[in-house]
This record gives C-alpha cells, sequence and structure tokens, in this order.
C-alpha cells in the first residue's frame, strides 16, 4: 500500500514536470512583462519595451500590415500615438502574427507599411509571439498603456466603436491617456478589443 501510494506520487510529480507553462491574462496594476526582450524594429534596430518607455509611461499595441480592424482605425492609431509620443509615453506596435510571417507580415512588409503610415514610432517582429503570450493579447488592435512605474493602467481597445470611426462615444484609450498624464487612477481600466486574431503558429 505505501509502495502504491509512492508510485502514484512519483507519476504525478512527473506530469506536473512536464505540464507546459501557461501565462496569466495581465490585469490593471501588474507590471511590463519581457521588457528586456529584443526585438526587431522596421528601422533595422534591435529594440526592447524598457528602452522604448518614456519618462512617463508606454504604450503598447498590438498590431498587423493586413487586419481590417487595424486598416478601419489608421487615423485613430496615429492620433493616439501621436498623443502618447506628445507626453513622453514610448510607443511601440508589436506584430505577432507569425503564421503570417513568411508573406504578408513580414519585416518587409511591415516595414512598406509602416512608411506609407509615415510611423515616428517603433514597430517590432514579436517572434514566436513571445510578447503576444505574455501579454495574454489575442486581437489587432488591442492596447496596454503602462505609467511611469511601468504597471498596467489600462488594456482593451482604442475606442468603443472599433468597426466603425464615425459612432465613436467614448475614446477610451485617449481618456485612459490623459488620466495616468494627471497621475490618476484610470477610471475605466479594461475593455474588451474586437479586432482580428493574432495568427500564432500551431
Amino acid at each position: 500500500m505505501i509502495k502504491a501510494s509512492f508510485y502514484l506520487s512519483c507519476i504525478a510529480i512527473s506530469l506536473c514536470a512536464f505540464e507546459p507553462n501557461i501565462e496569466t491574462p495581465l490585469e490593471p496594476g501588474a507590471l511590463l512583462p519581457k521588457s528586456d526582450v529584443s526585438l526587431a524594429d522596421i528601422s533595422g534596430k534591435k529594440i526592447t519595451l524598457a528602452g522604448a518607455k518614456g519618462s512617463n509611461g508606454l504604450l503598447v499595441i498590438f498590431g498587423s500590415n493586413i487586419c481590417p480592424y487595424m486598416l478601419r482605425n489608421e487615423g485613430r492609431i496615429q492620433t493616439v500615438c501621436h498623443l502618447a509620443r506628445k507626453n513622453n509615453i514610448g510607443v511601440v506596435i508589436v506584430n505577432s502574427n507569425e503564421a503570417e510571417r513568411h508573406d504578408r507580415e513580414s519585416l518587409a512588409a511591415m516595414q512598406k507599411y509602416g512608411a506609407e503610415q509615415n510611423f515616428a514610432w517603433y514597430y517590432v517582429v514579436d517572434m514566436n509571439a513571445v510578447l503576444a503570450n505574455a501579454f495574454d493579447a489575442n486581437h489587432t488592435p488591442e492596447c496596454y498603456l503602462f505609467d511611469k512605474n511601468s504597471r498596467l493602467a489600462y488594456k482593451g481597445g482604442i475606442d468603443d466603436s472599433p468597426g466603425n470611426a464615425d459612432k465613436v462615444k467614448v475614446p477610451l484609450l485617449q481618456n485612459a491617456i490623459q488620466e495616468v498624464l494627471a497621475g490618476k487612477a484610470v477610471t475605466v481600466n479594461s475593455t474588451s478589443s474586437l479586432g482580428c486574431n493574432i495568427k500564432r503558429n500551431l
């Protein structure tokens, strides 16, 4: 009986040892994850999230060259990214679509898209979706705003109408940026994001 219990315990321990690491969703207040991972930017340079962070924080947006929701949000992304940079909040757009990396989401395609959009901020390749997994990001666009202490202040959509700019009633991300700059807790700090699924390799 004792032997049987011992063997069962060994089997349980072995199974636990082989259990894959499961990333937990980031919640408001969480520290910026994977801040020192080296990322290839469309400029040809390597950057890190820690290095991209400004004195007032960091805005990370998971994006794409081809997602229809990204295309519908191009003007809004420009507005919010310029607002962040103007106020010393670093900006990084992250492309985690590894399943499309050989084609429409390649670094060359990202460079072309970034040039067309006149990106004045980083647009990086997320190899093997390391950042997307750490952030538990699943859509494009999906936004994560960190304050000056690298704590998550807001996560979710750009606004309350991702499919139609004409129907926006609440500019969620802009409101969050203004509250972070004012040193206030963000009133609405987590919202659902609607967009294209991030295409990870299976």
